[in-house]
Protein backbone atom coordinates (compact mmCIF):
# COMPACT_ATOMS: atom_id res chain seq x y z
CA UNK A 1 0.00 0.00 0.00
CA UNK A 2 1.62 3.41 -1.00
CA UNK A 3 1.86 6.19 1.58
CA UNK A 4 -1.73 8.10 0.30
CA UNK A 5 -3.73 4.85 0.95
CA UNK A 6 -2.07 4.17 4.21
CA UNK A 7 -2.44 7.56 5.86
CA UNK A 8 -6.07 8.03 4.30
CA UNK A 9 -7.08 4.31 5.96
CA UNK A 10 -5.95 5.62 8.93
CA UNK A 11 -7.71 8.62 8.90
CA UNK A 12 -10.95 7.16 7.79
CA UNK A 13 -10.76 4.37 10.64
CA UNK A 14 -9.48 6.83 13.33
CA UNK A 15 -13.23 8.80 11.74
CA UNK A 16 -15.28 5.82 12.70
CA UNK A 17 -13.77 4.98 15.92
CA UNK A 18 -14.37 9.16 17.22
CA UNK A 19 -17.82 8.36 16.84
CA UNK A 20 -17.91 5.31 19.21
CA UNK A 21 -15.02 7.29 21.87
CA UNK A 22 -17.33 10.07 21.92
CA UNK A 23 -19.92 8.17 23.91
CA UNK A 24 -17.34 6.31 25.68
CA UNK A 25 -18.49 6.49 29.59
CA UNK A 26 -15.85 7.47 31.90
CA UNK A 27 -15.56 4.29 33.53
CA UNK A 28 -14.51 2.30 30.59
CA UNK A 29 -12.23 5.43 29.36
CA UNK A 30 -10.82 5.02 33.22
CA UNK A 31 -10.23 1.25 32.29
CA UNK A 32 -8.38 1.81 29.59
CA UNK A 33 -5.51 4.19 30.63
CA UNK A 34 -5.05 1.65 34.06
CA UNK A 35 -4.36 -0.73 31.41
CA UNK A 36 -2.19 1.31 29.58
CA UNK A 37 0.11 2.41 32.61
CA UNK A 38 0.04 -1.31 33.51
CA UNK A 39 1.56 -2.19 29.99
CA UNK A 40 3.69 0.36 29.90
CA UNK A 41 5.28 -0.95 32.99
CA UNK A 42 5.11 -4.60 32.06
CA UNK A 43 6.85 -3.62 28.70
CA UNK A 44 9.88 -1.12 29.96
CA UNK A 45 12.42 -3.05 29.27
CA UNK A 46 10.95 -3.84 25.42
CA UNK A 47 10.83 -0.08 25.45
CA UNK A 48 14.30 0.50 26.99
CA UNK A 49 15.78 -1.71 24.09
CA UNK A 50 14.34 -0.22 21.46
CA UNK A 51 15.21 3.69 22.54
CA UNK A 52 18.88 1.73 22.77
CA UNK A 53 18.68 1.52 19.18
CA UNK A 54 17.11 5.33 18.08
CA UNK A 55 19.75 6.45 20.24
CA UNK A 56 22.68 4.19 18.62
CA UNK A 57 20.98 5.61 15.20
CA UNK A 58 20.96 9.13 16.42
CA UNK A 59 24.54 9.10 17.66
CA UNK A 60 25.81 8.17 14.61
CA UNK A 61 24.47 10.49 12.62
CA UNK A 62 26.60 12.82 15.36
CA UNK A 63 23.21 14.22 16.65
CA UNK A 64 23.44 17.04 19.13
CA UNK A 65 23.58 16.31 22.72
CA UNK A 66 20.58 18.41 23.49
CA UNK A 67 18.43 15.93 20.03
CA UNK A 68 19.95 13.13 22.59
CA UNK A 69 19.10 14.20 25.50
CA UNK A 70 15.30 14.65 23.92
CA UNK A 71 15.30 11.28 22.36
CA UNK A 72 16.65 9.21 25.46
CA UNK A 73 14.21 7.07 27.62
CA UNK A 74 15.50 5.71 31.14
CA UNK A 75 13.78 4.54 33.77
CA UNK A 76 13.14 7.36 35.14
CA UNK A 77 11.30 8.68 32.11
CA UNK A 78 9.43 5.78 31.90
CA UNK A 79 8.64 6.36 35.44
CA UNK A 80 7.31 9.54 33.81
CA UNK A 81 5.26 8.11 31.51
CA UNK A 82 3.09 5.74 33.73
CA UNK A 83 2.92 8.65 36.55
CA UNK A 84 1.66 10.71 33.68
CA UNK A 85 -1.53 8.37 32.39
CA UNK A 86 -2.20 7.69 36.28
CA UNK A 87 -2.44 11.21 36.62
CA UNK A 88 -4.98 11.59 33.38
CA UNK A 89 -6.79 8.85 35.07
CA UNK A 90 -7.76 10.60 38.24
CA UNK A 91 -8.93 13.61 36.40
CA UNK A 92 -12.79 14.32 36.25
CA UNK A 93 -13.90 13.39 32.96
CA UNK A 94 -14.95 16.89 31.05
CA UNK A 95 -16.71 15.15 27.91
CA UNK A 96 -20.51 16.14 28.66
CA UNK A 97 -19.94 18.98 31.32
CA UNK A 98 -22.27 21.56 30.95
CA UNK A 99 -20.58 24.81 30.75
CA UNK A 100 -23.45 26.95 30.75
CA UNK A 101 -27.50 26.93 30.85
CA UNK A 102 -29.89 29.53 30.60
CA UNK A 103 -33.63 29.66 30.51
CA UNK A 104 -35.19 31.83 27.79
CA UNK A 105 -38.54 33.61 28.40
CA UNK A 106 -39.95 30.84 26.14
CA UNK A 107 -39.40 28.30 28.45
CA UNK A 108 -36.17 26.92 26.47
CA UNK A 109 -33.47 25.33 27.93
CA UNK A 110 -30.16 26.78 26.20
CA UNK A 111 -26.84 24.80 27.39
CA UNK A 112 -23.07 24.72 26.58
CA UNK A 113 -21.50 21.08 26.56
CA UNK A 114 -18.07 20.31 26.05
CA UNK A 115 -17.34 17.73 23.78
CA UNK A 116 -14.50 15.77 21.92
CA UNK A 117 -12.91 17.83 19.44
CA UNK A 118 -12.74 14.33 17.34
CA UNK A 119 -9.65 13.33 15.54
CA UNK A 120 -6.65 14.97 16.22
CA UNK A 121 -3.41 14.56 14.23
CA UNK A 122 -0.46 15.44 16.28
CA UNK A 123 3.25 15.28 14.61
CA UNK A 124 6.15 15.52 16.65
CA UNK A 125 10.04 15.14 16.98
CA UNK A 126 12.28 13.12 19.01
CA UNK A 127 10.37 12.87 22.66
CA UNK A 128 9.03 9.55 22.26
CA UNK A 129 7.25 9.78 25.87
CA UNK A 130 4.98 12.47 23.73
CA UNK A 131 3.88 9.17 22.30
CA UNK A 132 1.82 7.83 26.01
CA UNK A 133 1.19 11.25 27.23
CA UNK A 134 -1.11 12.12 24.09
CA UNK A 135 -2.88 8.86 23.51
CA UNK A 136 -3.72 9.25 27.34
CA UNK A 137 -5.29 12.65 27.10
CA UNK A 138 -6.91 12.37 23.72
CA UNK A 139 -8.80 8.89 25.07
CA UNK A 140 -9.37 10.41 28.21
CA UNK A 141 -10.73 13.83 26.25
CA UNK A 142 -12.85 11.39 24.47
CA UNK A 143 -10.74 12.33 21.20
CA UNK A 144 -9.34 9.73 18.19
CA UNK A 145 -5.62 10.21 17.61
CA UNK A 146 -3.24 10.05 14.71
CA UNK A 147 0.73 10.24 15.74
CA UNK A 148 3.24 10.82 13.37
CA UNK A 149 6.45 10.69 15.25
CA UNK A 150 10.33 11.65 13.90
CA UNK A 151 12.10 9.09 12.21
CA UNK A 152 14.75 9.18 14.76
CA UNK A 153 12.38 7.63 17.96
CA UNK A 154 10.56 5.71 15.40
CA UNK A 155 11.55 2.25 17.01
CA UNK A 156 10.90 3.88 20.96
CA UNK A 157 7.67 5.14 19.15
CA UNK A 158 6.42 1.62 17.78
CA UNK A 159 7.29 -0.31 20.91
CA UNK A 160 4.83 2.42 23.24
CA UNK A 161 2.46 2.34 20.83
CA UNK A 162 2.38 -1.41 20.77
CA UNK A 163 1.90 -1.26 24.71
CA UNK A 164 -0.75 0.89 24.45
CA UNK A 165 -3.04 -0.37 21.83
CA UNK A 166 -2.74 -4.17 23.41
CA UNK A 167 -4.09 -2.69 26.15
CA UNK A 168 -6.80 -0.62 24.22
CA UNK A 169 -7.64 -4.34 22.73
CA UNK A 170 -8.73 -5.62 25.99
CA UNK A 171 -11.50 -2.95 26.53
CA UNK A 172 -14.92 -1.88 24.15
CA UNK A 173 -13.54 1.15 22.65
CA UNK A 174 -12.26 0.54 19.19
CA UNK A 175 -8.50 0.30 18.75
CA UNK A 176 -8.73 2.08 15.66
CA UNK A 177 -9.11 5.31 17.98
CA UNK A 178 -5.24 5.10 18.19
CA UNK A 179 -2.90 5.23 15.07
CA UNK A 180 0.69 5.17 14.69
CA UNK A 181 2.32 6.36 11.09
CA UNK A 182 5.13 4.34 10.91
CA UNK A 183 6.47 5.68 7.26
CA UNK A 184 9.34 7.25 7.29
CA UNK A 185 8.78 8.88 3.75
CA UNK A 186 8.46 12.69 4.23
CA UNK A 187 5.63 12.44 2.01
CA UNK A 188 3.51 10.91 5.03
CA UNK A 189 2.98 14.10 6.90
CA UNK A 190 2.26 16.32 3.82
CA UNK A 191 -0.75 13.05 3.01
CA UNK A 192 -1.46 13.67 6.72
CA UNK A 193 -2.08 17.28 6.37
CA UNK A 194 -4.75 17.00 3.25
CA UNK A 195 -7.15 14.74 4.60
CA UNK A 196 -9.32 18.13 6.63
CA UNK A 197 -12.79 15.90 5.66
CA UNK A 198 -11.38 13.08 8.53
CA UNK A 199 -9.18 14.78 10.76
CA UNK A 200 -10.50 18.27 12.85
CA UNK A 201 -7.05 19.50 14.67
CA UNK A 202 -3.29 19.36 14.04
CA UNK A 203 -1.08 19.64 17.03
CA UNK A 204 2.97 20.27 15.97
CA UNK A 205 5.63 19.62 18.55
CA UNK A 206 9.26 20.02 17.65
CA UNK A 207 11.28 22.31 16.06
CA UNK A 208 10.35 26.13 14.73
CA UNK A 209 11.27 24.27 10.75
CA UNK A 210 8.92 21.94 11.69
CA UNK A 211 5.95 23.95 13.06
CA UNK A 212 6.20 26.30 10.10
CA UNK A 213 6.24 23.47 7.37
CA UNK A 214 2.86 22.05 8.92
CA UNK A 215 1.18 25.90 9.32
CA UNK A 216 2.43 26.46 5.71
CA UNK A 217 0.98 23.27 4.24
CA UNK A 218 -1.78 21.98 6.37
CA UNK A 219 -5.29 22.13 4.94
CA UNK A 220 -6.82 21.64 8.88
CA UNK A 221 -6.59 23.69 11.55
CA UNK A 222 -3.08 24.02 13.65
CA UNK A 223 -2.93 24.70 17.12
CA UNK A 224 1.35 25.83 17.58
CA UNK A 225 4.03 27.58 19.40
CA UNK A 226 7.11 28.19 17.15
CA UNK A 227 9.64 28.31 19.52
CA UNK A 228 10.11 29.37 23.19
CA UNK A 229 12.56 32.39 23.50
CA UNK A 230 11.49 32.54 27.70
CA UNK A 231 13.03 35.35 29.88
CA UNK A 232 13.10 36.06 33.37
CA UNK A 233 13.44 39.42 34.46
CA UNK A 234 15.41 40.31 37.80
CA UNK A 235 13.43 43.49 39.11
CA UNK A 236 15.35 46.04 40.83
CA UNK A 237 13.01 45.11 43.93
CA UNK A 238 14.25 41.30 43.90
CA UNK A 239 15.11 39.26 46.24
CA UNK A 240 19.07 38.42 44.80
CA UNK A 241 19.56 35.11 46.34
CA UNK A 242 15.97 34.41 44.80
CA UNK A 243 16.94 35.49 41.53
CA UNK A 244 19.95 33.39 41.61
CA UNK A 245 17.69 29.58 42.29
CA UNK A 246 15.32 30.29 40.19
CA UNK A 247 17.81 31.92 37.22
CA UNK A 248 19.70 28.42 37.93
CA UNK A 249 16.66 26.41 37.47
CA UNK A 250 15.02 28.07 34.15
CA UNK A 251 18.49 27.75 32.35
CA UNK A 252 20.34 24.99 33.49
CA UNK A 253 17.91 22.05 34.97
CA UNK A 254 17.01 21.02 31.22
CA UNK A 255 18.15 23.39 28.89
CA UNK A 256 16.68 21.47 25.51
CA UNK A 257 12.98 22.48 26.42
CA UNK A 258 10.71 25.01 25.57
CA UNK A 259 10.44 26.55 28.72
CA UNK A 260 14.14 26.81 29.60
CA UNK A 261 15.37 30.62 29.96
CA UNK A 262 16.82 31.46 26.95
CA UNK A 263 17.57 35.48 28.01
CA UNK A 264 18.08 37.14 31.43
CA UNK A 265 17.25 40.54 31.88
CA UNK A 266 18.73 42.65 35.03
CA UNK A 267 17.77 45.82 36.32
CA UNK A 268 20.72 47.84 36.22
CA UNK A 269 20.52 48.84 40.11
CA UNK A 270 21.12 45.38 41.10
CA UNK A 271 23.29 44.18 38.04
CA UNK A 272 27.05 44.89 39.63
CA UNK A 273 25.36 42.73 42.96
CA UNK A 274 23.48 40.36 41.46
CA UNK A 275 25.57 39.26 37.57
CA UNK A 276 28.96 38.08 39.06
CA UNK A 277 27.88 35.28 41.34
CA UNK A 278 25.10 34.17 38.97
CA UNK A 279 28.00 34.85 36.16
CA UNK A 280 30.16 32.47 37.97
CA UNK A 281 27.39 29.57 38.95
CA UNK A 282 26.11 29.57 35.39
CA UNK A 283 29.70 29.09 33.92
CA UNK A 284 30.83 26.34 36.64
CA UNK A 285 27.70 24.90 34.97
CA UNK A 286 28.85 24.84 31.33
CA UNK A 287 26.56 28.01 30.33
CA UNK A 288 28.04 30.02 27.40
CA UNK A 289 27.12 33.71 28.82
CA UNK A 290 26.69 36.21 25.50
CA UNK A 291 26.46 39.84 27.01
CA UNK A 292 25.35 43.69 26.23
CA UNK A 293 27.52 46.47 26.32
CA UNK A 294 26.76 46.83 30.43
CA UNK A 295 27.03 42.86 31.14
CA UNK A 296 30.18 42.81 29.51
CA UNK A 297 31.80 45.69 32.45
CA UNK A 298 30.40 43.46 34.92
CA UNK A 299 31.41 39.57 33.27
CA UNK A 300 34.90 40.11 31.57
CA UNK A 301 35.49 37.76 29.43
CA UNK A 302 31.86 37.18 27.62
CA UNK A 303 30.91 37.30 24.24
CA UNK A 304 29.08 40.26 22.83
CA UNK A 305 25.18 39.82 22.36
CA UNK A 306 24.01 40.33 19.02
CA UNK A 307 20.36 41.64 17.51
CA UNK A 308 19.81 37.68 16.94
CA UNK A 309 20.75 36.15 19.86
CA UNK A 310 17.73 38.22 21.76
CA UNK A 311 15.50 36.53 18.93
CA UNK A 312 17.52 32.93 19.60
CA UNK A 313 15.70 29.86 21.19
CA UNK A 314 19.33 27.87 21.97
CA UNK A 315 18.02 24.83 23.77
CA UNK A 316 21.65 24.51 24.88
CA UNK A 317 23.83 26.05 27.71
CA UNK A 318 23.83 29.29 26.00
CA UNK A 319 22.22 32.69 27.51
CA UNK A 320 21.92 36.06 26.43
CA UNK A 321 22.03 38.95 28.74
CA UNK A 322 20.89 42.43 29.28
CA UNK A 323 21.02 45.08 32.06
CA UNK A 324 17.95 47.37 31.60
CA UNK A 325 17.47 50.63 32.92
CA UNK A 326 13.59 49.63 34.06
CA UNK A 327 10.74 48.05 34.28
CA UNK A 328 9.55 48.98 31.30
CA UNK A 329 12.30 48.23 28.97
CA UNK A 330 12.11 44.78 30.05
CA UNK A 331 8.38 44.45 29.33
CA UNK A 332 9.11 46.26 25.69
CA UNK A 333 12.25 43.49 25.34
CA UNK A 334 10.27 40.84 26.49
CA UNK A 335 7.23 41.83 23.75
CA UNK A 336 9.07 42.31 21.28
CA UNK A 337 12.55 39.53 20.95
CA UNK A 338 9.67 36.76 22.87
CA UNK A 339 7.49 34.07 21.77
CA UNK A 340 4.91 35.00 24.08
CA UNK A 341 5.39 31.35 25.60
CA UNK A 342 6.79 31.71 29.05
CA UNK A 343 8.22 34.87 30.93
CA UNK A 344 8.99 35.30 34.69
CA UNK A 345 9.32 38.36 37.14
CA UNK A 346 11.60 38.24 40.07
CA UNK A 347 10.02 40.97 42.86
CA UNK A 348 8.90 41.88 45.72
CA UNK A 349 7.31 44.83 44.78
CA UNK A 350 3.71 44.17 44.23
CA UNK A 351 3.06 47.33 41.75
CA UNK A 352 5.51 46.18 39.48
CA UNK A 353 4.69 42.40 39.46
CA UNK A 354 1.15 43.75 38.77
CA UNK A 355 2.47 45.37 35.76
CA UNK A 356 4.88 42.22 34.66
CA UNK A 357 1.65 40.03 35.03
CA UNK A 358 -0.62 42.51 32.95
CA UNK A 359 1.61 43.95 30.17
CA UNK A 360 3.23 40.78 29.04
CA UNK A 361 1.73 39.49 26.31
CA UNK A 362 2.38 35.67 26.66
CA UNK A 363 0.37 32.47 27.39
CA UNK A 364 2.29 32.36 30.90
CA UNK A 365 3.66 34.96 32.87
CA UNK A 366 5.20 34.38 36.51
CA UNK A 367 5.98 36.08 39.54
CA UNK A 368 8.92 34.90 41.64
CA UNK A 369 9.00 31.21 40.22
CA UNK A 370 10.93 29.94 37.21
CA UNK A 371 9.42 29.34 33.61
CA UNK A 372 10.26 25.21 33.97
CA UNK A 373 6.69 25.17 35.74
CA UNK A 374 4.97 25.70 32.09
CA UNK A 375 4.11 22.09 31.42
CA UNK A 376 0.57 20.51 31.66
CA UNK A 377 1.98 17.97 34.55
CA UNK A 378 3.62 21.12 36.84
CA UNK A 379 -0.04 22.38 36.15
CA UNK A 380 -2.04 19.70 37.48
CA UNK A 381 -3.26 18.49 34.34
CA UNK A 382 -1.67 14.79 34.07
CA UNK A 383 0.24 15.64 31.48
CA UNK A 384 -0.21 18.15 27.69
CA UNK A 385 -1.16 17.65 24.17
CA UNK A 386 1.56 20.49 23.75
CA UNK A 387 2.12 24.38 24.50
CA UNK A 388 -0.33 26.71 22.65
CA UNK A 389 1.06 30.56 21.92
CA UNK A 390 -2.14 30.91 20.30
CA UNK A 391 -4.89 32.72 21.28
CA UNK A 392 -7.67 30.98 19.66
CA UNK A 393 -8.95 28.30 20.84
CA UNK A 394 -6.67 27.35 23.54
CA UNK A 395 -3.32 29.14 25.08
CA UNK A 396 -0.35 27.58 27.51
CA UNK A 397 -0.46 23.82 27.93
CA UNK A 398 -3.17 21.93 26.29
CA UNK A 399 -5.07 19.51 28.78
CA UNK A 400 -8.48 18.20 28.87
CA UNK A 401 -10.33 21.27 28.57
CA UNK A 402 -8.31 22.48 26.02
CA UNK A 403 -9.23 19.27 23.89
CA UNK A 404 -12.79 19.96 23.63
CA UNK A 405 -14.80 22.33 22.11
CA UNK A 406 -18.30 23.21 22.57
CA UNK A 407 -21.92 22.61 21.16
CA UNK A 408 -25.02 23.83 22.21
CA UNK A 409 -27.69 21.84 23.57
CA UNK A 410 -31.21 23.25 23.34
CA UNK A 411 -34.50 21.20 25.52
CA UNK A 412 -38.12 22.50 24.88
CA UNK A 413 -41.77 21.28 25.08
CA UNK A 414 -42.73 22.16 21.91
CA UNK A 415 -41.71 25.72 21.04
CA UNK A 416 -41.58 26.82 17.46
CA UNK A 417 -40.72 30.34 16.49
CA UNK A 418 -42.72 33.27 15.75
Amino acid sequence: MNVKKEILKMAEAAKRASFSLGSASSLEKDRAITLMAKNIKKGASRILGANKKDIKAAEKKKMKPAFIDRLTLNARRIDGMISSLEEVRKLDDVVGQIIQARRRPNGLLIAKMRVPIGVIGIIYEARPNVTSDCIGLCLKSANSVILKGGSEALYSNIAIFECLRSALAKTSIPVDAIQLVTSKERSAVRELLKLNAYIDLIMPRGGESLIKEVTENSRIPVIKHYKGVCHVYVDEYADLNMAHKIAMNAKVQRPAVCNAMETLLVHEDVAARFLPAIGRDLSNAGVEIRGCRKTKVILKGIKSATEDDWYTEYLDLILAVKVVSSLDEAIAHINKYGSNHSDAIVSENYANAVSFLGRVDSACVYVNASTRFTDGYEFGMGAEIGISTDKLHARGPMGLEELTTYKYVILGNGQVRA
